[in-house]
């Protein structure tokens, strides 16, 4: 069987996208998969969600010949937010076509690859949205870049890898002259990073406070955890008038243990009525919790999650680490108030007559791109946490200061 520009759209059709949408939906991020997809309240290029708060008022006591209580519905808002359009795009060239054409197998092994990586880069650009406050800011440069600098440093690297294409930005300007350019490299340290890029020697001066994001992605991403935790208004309501929009939030400095957890989850319990079936983190603090339980001899309860992932767990409730948690920050979250809406899932770009496969107009390359057409809704913000300034070591209880021995 020869391979042909059909049959490769057909394999994309067929075999390759139910694949590939189950991996970004289930496989790609722990929280992700907690999280319910639907398409329903989607009007036009909005999600447009009644959210109810608070309960009926329909209720109370009375005499036996007295009035009854007067009737109280339920409460009711609206939410508005656009729809996000997320892309993933593979190229191939048209060399790379004919040469696998007599070799069913080469293509299969050209396919996999290609598709492959579309999926490591889509499930950690969904998992770095997830975290992040819809803006896509990926880091902001600490140190002027001087000239024959072939590189940003940051203080934060967490959300930025090799092979991604960055645009920069001087406040809200972009600057096209730094902006395009590929991550080849990117030297983490403790304090600051330095994302290397592939760019001439002479592109010349940028002063610190450079903004850093994904090409094209400014203000277009999902709206993901640091949105629902901030202070501007959320799915176009004030938190101002409506204050349950505004999560708990503790960014007190301590020590994690038991008692910072439980705290947490008896302020949502008694605040909203919440129930708590998610712990995310960063990594310092999973580790300083396992420092904690070592200190008292607790044993480690591992749970494993959809997707294959596995947590430890803190009263039944898995705590999970996840890269792109900002350093000393943990979330309590009841992920049942969380649903992506989507217009449909995971699909090909088609054109007019159906085809997927398009030939970059000007070079001999086919492209293909994945699309979705989503974004995340907490319908009670009230009912979620955050921790944050929690220390990356534990003190050891049992421990006998120096010189009182």
């Amino acid at each position: 069987m020869a391979v042909t520009i059909t049959s490769a759209e057909a394999a994309l059709k067929s075999v390759y996208l139910g694949v590939v949408a189950n991996q970004l939906n289930i496989n790609s991020n722990p929280l992700l998969a907690k999280i319910r997809q639907s398409s329903a309240n989607i009007w036009g290029k909005e999600i447009i969600k009644l959210a109810p708060y608070g309960i009926n008022g329909g209720i109370g006591a009375g005499s036996e010949e007295g009035s009854l209580p007067t009737a109280g519905g339920n409460k009711y808002v609206q939410f508005k937010a656009g729809l996000k359009n997320l892309y993933g795009k593979i190229e191939i060239s048209d060399k790379a076509i004919r040469a696998s054409e007599n070799n069913v197998g080469a293509f299969v092994n050209l396919l996999n690859d290609e598709m492959e990586g579309l999926i490591k880069a889509s499930s950690f650009n969904l998992g770095r949205m997830l975290y992040g406050d819809g803006s896509g800011l990926l880091a902001t440069t600490s140190k002027a870049v001087s000239l024959g600098d072939t590189f940003f440093t940051v203080a934060d690297a967490r959300n930025i890898i090799e092979g991604m294409i960055l645009d920069v930005y001087n406040g809200d300007t972009k600057n096209a002259t730094f902006s395009g350019y590929r991550v080849t490299y990117v030297e983490r340290g403790a304090n600051e990073s330095k994302i290397y890029i592939d760019c001439p020697s002479d592109l010349g001066t940028l002063t610190t406070a450079a903004k850093l994001y994904v090409q094209g992605s400014r203000n277009f991403e999902i709206t993901g955890l640091e949105a629902i935790f901030g202070s501007a208004d959320l799915y176009g309501l004030s938190r101002t008038t409506y204050p349950w929009l505004n999560p708990y939030k503790d960014n007190t400095d301590k020590e994690i243990s038991d008692i910072v957890l439980q705290d947490a989850i008896d302020a949502l319990e008694d605040k909203a009525g919440s129930e708590i079936d998610f712990i995310t983190c960063a990594r310092d603090v999973r580790k300083a919790y396992q420092q904690y339980l070592s200190y008292y001899k607790r044993n480690v309860d591992i749970m494993e999650l959809a997707g294959g992932y596995k947590a430890i767990t803190f009263n039944g409730i898995p705590l999970v680490a996840d890269r792109f948690v900002e350093s000393g920050t943990l979330y309590m979250l009841n992920t049942k108030d969380f649903v992506l809406h989507q217009l449909c899932d995971w699909n090909w770009l088609e054109n007019e007559d159906g085809r997927v496969l398009r030939q970059t107009t000007g070079y001999p390359t086919y492209s293909a791109t994945l699309v979705k057409y989503a974004d995340l809704i907490c319908d009670r913000p009230i009912a979620q946490s955050k921790i944050s300034g929690i220390s990356s070591t534990v003190t050891n209880p049992f421990e006998i200061p120096t010189g009182t021995e």
